[in-house]
């Protein structure tokens, strides 16, 4: 979807590669104040935030670490996903990072931010850009817990193999 944006007192068009503003898949600490800047407008009447962190606990079990792998088109798949948030909601900037690599308990695992005139479209888009970058960004976790026991989460295990 084409928007309008405010800069200075005339309106201009947005494509759908100017309202994404930041998307990464990166193995260094994420930043918060990184992605609202990102996504600040001065068009943007609401922003919504989505910061995912490493929890101490899974499933009843007590999480030890915790570490990303991302595919090497994951962010490809990244940039698609916001790309599509930009293009079906009326949003003014969206941005999207992930972390890969060994996190501890409390570390940022994922930020999203989407910026629109309203509430009610930012929390939609905001919702469904996490919901989609959980589904279909190849960034696999592997938990490790304080019994020892490892286990990779949401990953498929048919894998098609040409010999």
């Amino acid at each position: 979807m084409v928007e309008p944006s405010v800069e200075g007192d005339r309106a201009a068009v947005q494509s759908p590669a100017d309202v994404v503003r930041l998307v990464g898949i990166r193995d260094v600490p994420l930043s918060v104040d990184e992605v609202l800047a990102a996504v600040a407008d001065r068009a943007a009447g609401g922003t919504t935030v989505f910061i995912g962190t490493v929890r101490s606990s899974d499933g009843g079990r007590e999480v030890s670490s915790l570490r990303y792998e991302a595919h090497p088109d994951a962010i490809v798949a990244l940039q698609e996903v916001a790309k599509e948030i930009a293009e079906k909601h009326d949003v003014i900037a969206v941005a999207a990072v992930h972390r890969t690599g060994l996190l501890a308990i409390g570390d940022l695992a994922v930020v999203v931010a989407v910026a629109a005139g309203h509430r009610g479209e930012a929390f939609a888009a905001g919702k469904e850009l996490i919901d989609e970058v959980k589904a279909r960004v190849p960034i696999w976790k592997q938990q490790g817990f304080t019994d020892g026991a490892v286990a990779w989460v949401g990953i498929e295990t048919t894998l098609d193999v040409e010999s």
